[in-house]
């Protein structure tokens, strides 16, 4: 078939750059938010932020839609409001 190995330089964003894009997210959304108790602790917040993650973002090969579609209320059932809003 022709296929070969393709050795990388270690800590190249550049030749992975799905790999460095997961790890950025994760830093980004999830440990740089919390302070890591334990592993145990660790990998519970990561089995979560992976459940969520990976369903409901969006993918390119799907035309930005999400795997599992998320339910979409209409406005007449609630108040739309920003996260840091104090208002109801």
């Amino acid at each position: 078939m022709g296929i070969e190995e393709v050795v990388i330089a270690p800590r190249s964003p550049w030749q992975h750059p799905y790999v460095e894009r997961l790890v950025g997210s994760i830093r980004r959304e999830v440990s740089d938010h919390i302070i890591v108790l334990s592993e145990r602790y660790l990998q519970r917040v990561l089995t979560s932020y992976l459940t969520y993650y990976h369903p409901w973002r969006t993918h390119r090969g799907r035309e930005l839609d999400a795997p599992e579609p998320r339910l979409i209320h209409p406005p007449e059932r609630g108040h739309i409001r920003g996260a840091r809003s104090n208002q109801v």
